[in-house]
């Protein structure tokens, strides 16, 4: 059973990694954050994303690292959601 949840949760956190990677990824194209799936990104990326933007600026006025620092949270997150598994499990 332990193995079955451990792969949800990795699915589970994938998923958003890459959501976050698409929507940085979108900020190079100006336009591409007004349709449909930019506005769904902004909704579901945003507010994990606002936290870190907000304490850690941008280098030289233009180059945000801050969603950088957000990835390596989410990867620290997911193994400490893999350690709390296996307490329960």
């Amino acid at each position: 059973m332990l193995y079955e949840v451990a792969t949800i949760v990795h699915y589970l956190f994938q998923i958003y990694f890459y959501m976050i990677i698409v929507y940085v990824l979108m900020s190079w194209l100006p336009n591409l954050r007004e349709n449909f799936i930019g506005e769904l990104l902004a909704k579901l990326v945003e507010p994990y994303l606002s936290p870190f933007r907000r304490f850690i600026p941008p280098i030289m006025g233009m180059l945000d690292i801050s969603p950088i620092i957000a990835l390596f949270v989410l990867q620290f997150a997911e193994q400490g959601v893999y350690a709390i598994l296996r307490l329960f499990l």
